[in-house]
């Protein structure tokens, strides 16, 4: 039986996109999860492994789907080896248990996991910059509510308005009002 299996790192992403190009390459069962890459949980994907056995055939769509270091992939990849369960990279190709294979494999594996660590250090890099050289520049979303509108809000609930009142009246919920009137 062929498997797929897709995965997207974070909940805006898509998974359409992969399940189609998944089905193209003729999975007949897809299992699917999101969650980021560096995440040790994947149940979905343990789940197949455990599925999977002789003869079957385990198709991803790239290699970072598969795993998300070379260790990690090399490790997966042997005991896959092992069950002869096949695998289809669908952008490098179907990965058989031969010595050429195997490295091809471990070298694609490599780069991989070197293109996501150039990755995360170019954005580390990015946010020390600006942190050095913009005094505006902070981290994470972007504040939803202006000053004004959080000590509007804040004289409301010293009107002696509940949260729940304020909330219907501003959009701002009660945990954001909690979280910002302590600052006030």
């Amino acid at each position: 039986m062929k498997y797929g299996y897709a995965r997207v790192s974070t909940t805006d992403q898509k998974l359409a996109n992969q399940i189609e190009l998944l089905k193209l390459a003729g999975a007949e069962k897809i299992f699917q999860e999101k969650f980021t890459g560096t995440t040790t949980a994947r149940p979905k994907f343990q789940k197949l492994l455990r599925v999977l056995k002789t003869g079957d055939t385990l198709i991803v769509t790239k290699l970072d789907r598969f795993a998300r270091n070379t260790r990690e992939a090399l490790a997966i990849i042997q005991e896959l080896f092992k069950e002869n369960v096949k695998v289809n990279i669908l952008n490098m190709g179907l990965i058989d248990n031969t010595p050429t294979g195997q490295l091809v494999f471990t070298i694609f594996s490599a780069f991989a996991q070197f293109e996501r660590d150039m990755i995360v250090t170019r954005t580390q890099e990015g946010k020390l910059y600006a942190k050095q050289h913009d005094p505006l520049f902070r981290e994470g979303r972007p504040k939803t509510y202006s000053d004004e509108q959080i000590r509007f809000a804040y004289e409301l609930r010293k009107q002696g308005m509940t949260y729940k009142m304020i909330e219907r009246k501003t959009g701002i919920s009660k945990r954001t009002q909690q979280r910002r009137f302590k600052s006030i």
